[in-house]
This record gives C-alpha cells, sequence and structure tokens, in this order.
C-alpha cells in the first residue's frame, strides 16, 4: 500500500481518537496508519530514511513520544506541520486548516506542544497500542 503514513501514539486516548476521526474523513482511504511505538513504524522509517534517521524521528522505549508525524513523498514532517499536512487529505471542511501552514512555526507549534504535553492528563493513556479492526487492518502498519 502507498500513501502517506500518519505515526502516533499508539497509548495515547486522543491520538487513537484523531485516527478514528482521520478513517472517518479520509473517503479515498490514503492514509496509513503506525503507531510510533511499533515495528512497523521504524521498518517503514529506516527502509525510507535510514537507520540513523529513524532514531531520530522515533522515541526510544518507555519515552514519551511527544509528536504525531508523517512521512510523505519522502519527507518527515512533525508536530504541527504534520497535522495540517494530514488535514489536507480530509474531507471538507477539514482540509482547509491546511492554509494555517501560512502561520509561522513557532507559533503553530507553540500551540501544538501545549495539547501534547496534556494530552495524556486531559484524555488519559492505554496500557497497549491500539489493535486496527479486521476491516482497517490494511491500513495499519504493525
Amino acid at each position: 500500500m502507498t500513501g502517506p503514513l500518519v505515526l502516533f501514539d499508539g497509548v495515547c486516548n486522543l491520538c487513537n481518537g484523531s485516527v478514528n476521526f482521520m478513517i472517518d474523513r479520509d473517503p479515498g482511504a490514503r492514509l496509513r496508519f503506525a503507531a510510533l511505538q511499533s515495528k512497523g513504524a521504524r521498518a517503514a522509517l529506516e527502509g525510507a530514511l535510514g537507520k540513523d534517521a529513524a532514531d531520530r524521528a522515533l522515541p526510544s522505549e518507555g519515552d514519551d513520544p511527544g509528536s504525531v508525524l508523517l512521512f510523505q513523498e519522502g519527507k518527515l514532517y512533525d508536530r504541527s506541520s504534520a497535522a495540517l499536512r494530514i488535514a489536507r487529505h480530509l474531507t471538507w471542511p477539514w482540509r482547509v486548516l491546511f492554509v494555517l501552514l501560512v502561520v509561522p512555526r513557532p507559533l503553530r507549534d507553540l500551540v501544538y506542544r501545549f495539547i501534547a504535553e496534556n494530552r495524556y492528563r486531559w484524555f488519559g493513556k492505554s496500557e497497549v497500542c491500539r489493535v486496527p479492526t479486521p476491516e482497517l487492518r490494511a491500513r495499519f502498519l504493525t
């Protein structure tokens, strides 16, 4: 399967809810998904970017993955840049959020980091990574 790859925190309830949101608003099923903590995420990034780049992008075991990542067309995006580029693949009206890329990245990432730092407190955390349903299994790297 080809297409943009969304790498998310597999134990974060907000992140899992966001994946469900994306799936429901991606009628062409172009987006693929992998938990940042998964072997599939590591294998995909190592294969595309090399081991050193994958090591820098992915959290070490036990570390808090502080960002969603988007791997698209050979480029890796993080934080607000990833989120807004993901929005471009969603249905109306969500795709218009892409225009917020004109806002300077430090300002966008300030808001992103505030949410990321509080996501477990506000939305909770699961003990294990998300397991895709049989219908969605083809869209997930595990």
